[in-house]
């Protein structure tokens, strides 16, 4: 395997947050590229490159590991001394982040880590919306959770999609949903939404196993 090829297989680590958020909705823009550009990405980056140009504190840099099969850009890396803390900076139209954001942020951390040696133990997620910033304890249970996530990017295939999402209501703006079509999925085929939240009880019962 050539180096380039390897280079192929790293997961990007805003990749983790898509994956956890919904693989299905992740699988779709991986293989198939219908998503798009919707207008929250690009809104974010209009902030990115607005925060990026103030007084020239923000410090964007790229970071790859091979051993954690990981690359990704840091936002913003605190230099407080000899700590090291990065930030990532979210719309969050909610005004709160998700477990996903601090996954995303968990990976960032360990691309950190192999840089510097040591131990990088908290991060901040900064939501543009309240204009505050929040701190994350990084544990062994988030560091586990990246390395799994990047297992399972690494072991997906064209010809396997991913489960239904488990919550529905993830799919009411999702742009993905003309080539995702849960409902259709769910009635054509209720074997693929058994467990998840499209299960169709009078679907299932009426498909039978065979379905």
């Amino acid at each position: 395997m050539t180096s380039s090829n390897f280079r192929d297989e790293l997961v990007h680590v805003s990749a983790l947050n898509e994956f956890v958020y919904c693989p299905r909705r992740f699988y779709y823009q991986r293989y198939h590229d219908e998503i798009g550009t919707p207008y929250e990405l690009v809104d974010g980056r209009s902030k990115h490159e607005e925060q990026s140009r103030r007084g020239g504190w923000v410090r964007e840099r790229y970071f790859r590991s091979d051993e954690l099969g990981l690359h990704g850009k840091l936002d913003l890396i605190e230099n407080d001394g000899d700590v090291l803390t990065p930030v990532e900076r979210k719309r969050a139209e909610s005004e709160t982040y998700f477990p996903s954001d601090e996954v995303q942020l968990a990976g960032y951390c360990m691309l950190l880590e192999t840089v510097t040696g040591d131990p990088v133990n908290l991060g901040y997620i900064y939501l543009y919306s309240t204009d505050e910033r929040h701190a994350v304890r990084i544990t062994d249970d988030h560091r586990e959770t990246v390395r799994e996530i990047v297992r399972q990017i690494q072991a997906m295939s064209v010809e396997t999609i991913p489960p239904l999402t488990d919550t529905p209501s993830k799919c009411e703006a999702c742009s993905a949903r003309t080539y995702c079509m849960p409902e259709e999925t769910a009635r054509l085929e209720p074997k693929r939404a058994r467990g998840t939240g499209w299960e169709d009880p009078d679907a299932v019962s009426l498909g039978g196993d065979d379905v």
